[in-house]
């Protein structure tokens, strides 16, 4: 099976941390030059320190910026003007009752979790199609088919990349370019880390925290626990790999089990 990247350029959005982190670590272990993004030097700086900490030999460059506004986005890519993969994994997520998240919360939402993929896709592919190679592949989430009552903004996001995912794999079809959405279920990142420890206040065990939420809120779930940034990460990496070449317009769980469709 052919999973080496040696030679291959990525941007992992939104990695100095969570499943972005975990993912610029395993396509780098495969042989990928990788981008980490961030919005600060500092972060960006110290999670490539960290990176090259854990992956020997591993090739890292420092993408610093926002990638929530257009001009960001333009910023990012004048100082990166070519990369073979593109992993849209840049979100937020915040729990609000439905009638009191605001217009500007729909559209801050939409900026980061959508626009980012739309403007960072269109701006990469181009090259991909003309190469006749490349990866783009979209962070979402089960909560794009499983909308979370608990943050409808959210899951609209979701939903809207598994489109974005879709419709931009027609567009390059047959180019040798492959677009695949991902589907995390409930993760252990530090953002869900932050959540747990207010649930269970300070000095809580994580695991056995993670294990409560899932029984109440998620029950479907196979694993009947949280997943690992590091197993969302396999199936990124090998999604961006030669060995992945059949595999485009799809839309791949790593939820644990929790969508209970067999489609």
């Amino acid at each position: 099976m052919d999973i080496d990247l040696t030679g291959k350029s990525a941007l992992v959005t939104g990695s100095t941390g969570g499943i972005g982190y975990a993912v610029a670590k395993e396509l780098a272990k495969l042989g990928a030059y990788v981008a980490v993004n961030g919005r600060t030097a500092e972060r960006v700086d110290a999670a490539i320190a960290q990176l090259k900490e854990e992956v020997a030999g591993g090739q890292f460059i420092a993408g610093v910026g926002s990638v929530s506004s257009a001009e960001g986005v333009a910023d990012l890519v004048a100082g990166l003007p070519k990369v073979d993969i593109l992993i849209n994994n840049a979100g937020i997520f915040e729990p609000k009752p439905f009638f009191e998240i605001e217009d500007g919360d729909w559209q801050r939402f939409f900026d980061v979790n959508v626009m980012s993929g739309v403007r960072l896709s269109r701006a990469y592919a181009p090259g991909m199609v003309e190469r006749g190679w490349g990866r783009v592949v979209f962070i979402a989430s089960e909560s794009a088919i499983n909308i979370p009552s608990e943050m409808v903004h959210y899951g609209m996001t979701k939903t809207a990349q598994l489109a974005v995912s879709r419709g931009l794999a027609e567009t390059v079809g047959g180019s040798g370019v492959t677009v695949n959405s991902v589907l995390p279920g409930p993760t252990l990142t530090e953002g869900v880390a932050d959540f747990l420890k207010s649930m269970g206040g300070a000095g809580a065990d994580l695991e056995e925290t993670g294990k409560s939420f899932i029984a109440e809120n998620r029950p479907t779930s196979l694993i009947k626990r949280l997943a690992r940034p590091e197993e969302v990460a396999s199936m990124v990496a090998y999604l961006c790999t030669p060995a992945a070449s059949a595999t485009t317009g799809a839309a791949l769980r790593v939820d644990g089990g929790v969508l209970r469709g067999i489609a």
